[in-house]
């Protein structure tokens, strides 16, 4: 039968065993740090660039909105100068069936 290990029982390591390069007598000392770069190099290099296409998801989707908003005022403010420098009418247009541009008027009334 196995015999049950309490979790709060943490066994500590008083005496360090080093011999040359290999640690612990099992481990290669300058393997396992340069696996230990390498693995947390590639696994920033993931992070930053998974973090950078999340950035510009975001920032394309806030330029674009902002364009989506601006744009109107933005075609009406070039077409009104536009007209201007073209010698055309730049008052705003009035809704069908009011002032000049509904027809001849009738003066004899």
């Amino acid at each position: 039968m196995m015999e049950t290990i309490d979790p709060r029982e943490i066994p500590i390591l008083t005496d360090a065993v080093d011999e040359g390069d290999r640690a612990f007598g099992f481990f290669d000392l300058k393997a396992v740090h340069a696996a230990v770069v390498t693995d947390t190099l590639k696994l920033a290099d993931s992070l930053l660039h998974q973090a950078v296409k999340d950035i510009e998801a975001t920032v394309f989707e806030c330029v674009f909105d902002q364009l989506r908003a601006r744009l109107p005022e933005l075609v009406d403010r070039v077409l009104r100068e536009n007209a201007a420098t073209s010698g055309l009418v730049t008052r705003d247009p009035e809704p069908a069936g009011i002032g000049s541009d509904a027809g001849p008027e009738d003066s004899s009334a």
